[in-house]
């Protein structure tokens, strides 16, 4: 049995959120479109403009990734923050994260998706503490407003790539720490219902210099938004709409 897990628009799509498939045989990962044709026929007009990404077992695939009995396959429209689809299947998976374990101790404690508010004087405090060769702190927040694309919005939610999401995160964070002189790094991202005006993301950002910490922190929102996998829906008077690329 194969687990096809959807999500955002395809979940609405279907109609349901999985759907448990049975292999004969392992098969690579293009062989399953016609397994899903009469489950969600209207997946395949996606499928064929590029507009779905994929991954297996929590690691984006490729059409020759090969799908066996057991497997998870994660069904993914673009997401809500990510580049448009043109920009490609390839493009994110090329970014995508790789050997990262989910509930690594480390990325935990510095990148999270999570339900409840977060305290920025609290991670704020956390940052400062590691080092005091910190002389700079960037923090980016990113907040729910209630006008997007020349509409009203009355509400927002986020449905998210549970396990993969967070690895995600944490290899951004790796990547930032690498590719930066910086000292630290946080990242954190809402998911579910939130209210006008709430807090939907933070990044922190700590280095000796000020120069250091905001190219870093541009590098890691940019970066968030564009590979890890979270969706928004935004309720307004024409109904709700899943965004899918980035305004």
């Amino acid at each position: 049995m194969v687990k096809v897990r959807l999500f955002a628009r395809l979940k609405d799509l279907a109609g349901r959120p999985e759907i448990d498939l049975t292999l004969s045989r392992p098969m690579p990962l293009k062989g399953l479109w016609s397994l899903l044709q009469s489950e969600i026929p209207e997946l395949m007009e996606w499928v064929g403009q590029k507009k779905v990404l994929v991954a297996v077992n929590r690691e984006m695939a490729t059409e020759e990734t090969v799908i066996r009995d057991g497997d998870e396959v994660g069904l993914m429209p673009p997401f809500s923050g990510g580049s448009p689809v043109k920009a490609g299947h390839r493009s994110i998976a090329k970014k995508a994260p790789v050997n990262i374990k989910t509930g690594d101790s480390t990325g935990n404690r510095w990148t999270r998706i999570q339900t409840e508010d977060f305290s920025l004087d609290e991670e704020l405090r956390r940052l400062k503490a590691v080092s005091s060769r910190i002389g700079g702190v960037v923090v980016f927040v990113g907040t729910a407003r209630d006008f997007s694309k020349g509409r009203p919005v009355t509400r927002l939610s986020y449905d998210h790539y549970a396990g993969l999401a967070e690895k995600t995160l944490a290899e951004i964070r790796r990547r930032a720490l690498k590719k930066f002189p910086i000292i630290e790094v946080c990242m954190i991202h809402r998911n579910g219902e939130i209210p006008i005006g709430g807090n939907i993301v933070l990044v922190l950002t700590a280095a000796e210099h000020r120069a250091e910490a905001f190219r870093a922190c541009r590098w890691c929102i940019d970066e968030l938004k564009a590979i890890v996998p979270i969706w928004k829906k935004e309720t307004t008077p024409q109904g709700e709409i899943w965004v899918e690329e980035r305004p």
